[in-house]
């Protein structure tokens, strides 16, 4: 056998991806030469490493083992480039982070500077939605993720960065009677939610349910920017994660509505498999957490201790 690395790579992103285009898409390669780097590499086992069924690939169990074996061996590879560039004084190597779709206002923050200071590192970070994030850390597929409801099922470690807080908010022209009821507040005005399964719509509807309130589903959108974007058109009222309307609030285009036990407070958590083996990538940026995250907080996210709503309801 005379696989390269590359066809190592390749192989892994499809196995991951389960698909010749998104796996070209993330390897900035034109879907012909993934194509190609997959046959080439098909040729040198007698045992089908994936196959097509209908117009959907599937990776075979022996493939699922080849894919596991090439995650080891990127994984050494990492480590010798990794030691030859802390000879030269440099940290370098691949960062794979998964992060749920509204934490994209959170990990840029905490990145930015390891990343300015370590010019040989590689990111590789994935927004998605909470049950992508989950499944990755599962398949382990990624060094950490960013998440703010921990899930029941995994063991793992996890360092708070700062606090997710979320209100009932709405489009500051809604005409919303400050003495009403909290039961009338959600039967007035449809109620926008998230998609199965996502944290802000799970705290969303323990809320409802702890208080007895029923909320008939009017919207539902697949990320909190959609949702600021329908609460901006003014389609209804929401609870939403404040780190995403920083600027609509100030501006005043959104308003926070007051409801007694708002907001729900949960903790943005930077998480990873327990008794993981990390990468020295990993580790490195590890540390930076560890050391930074206060700072961190002040010079990006102090501000989230400025907002209060009204009197509440």
């Amino acid at each position: 056998m005379n696989y390269t690395l590359h066809q190592l790579q390749v192989f892994l992103k499809i196995t991951q991806t389960k698909s010749i285009t998104k796996a070209a898409e993330e390897l900035h390669l034109t879907q012909p030469a993934i194509s190609i780097q997959l046959r080439n590499f098909q040729d040198q086992f007698d045992i089908p490493l994936t196959e097509i069924v209908g117009r959907k690939l599937y990776v075979t169990e022996f493939g699922n083992e080849v894919a596991t074996a090439a995650q080891k061996i990127i994984d050494e590879v990492n480590k010798i480039n990794f030691r030859t560039s802390e000879f030269k004084g440099m940290v370098s190597g691949r960062l794979r982070i998964s992060v749920v779709s509204t934490g994209k206002y959170v990990m840029p923050f905490y990145l930015a500077g390891f990343m300015n200071t370590n010019k040989g590192i590689e990111l590789d970070m994935d927004v998605t939605n909470r049950a992508k994030v989950i499944q990755s850390l599962k398949e382990n597929q990624v060094d950490f993720a960013l998440v703010s409801v921990l899930p029941k099922d995994l063991k793992l470690e996890d360092i708070v960065l700062l606090e997710n807080k979320l209100f009932l908010v709405a489009n500051s022209n809604l005409d919303i009677d400050k003495k009403a009821k909290i039961e009338t507040v959600f039967t007035q005005f449809p109620l926008i939610y998230r998609e199965e399964g996502s944290a802000t719509r799970i705290s969303m509807e323990n809320f409802l349910s702890n208080r007895g309130i029923s909320a008939s589903m009017k919207i539902q959108l697949t990320s909190n920017e959609a949702v600021k974007q329908a609460l901006l058109a003014g389609l209804g009222i929401s609870i939403m994660p404040l780190i995403g309307i920083k600027k609509e609030l100030e501006s005043g285009e959104l308003k926070i509505i007051p409801i007694k036990g708002l907001p729900i407070t949960t903790d943005w958590r930077l998480v990873w498999l327990k008794n993981k083996p990390l990468t020295p990538v990993a580790e490195a940026f590890l540390e930076f957490i560890q050391e930074k995250k206060e700072a961190i907080f002040e010079s990006s996210f102090s501000w989230i201790h400025t907002i209060h709503p009204p009197d509440f309801h």
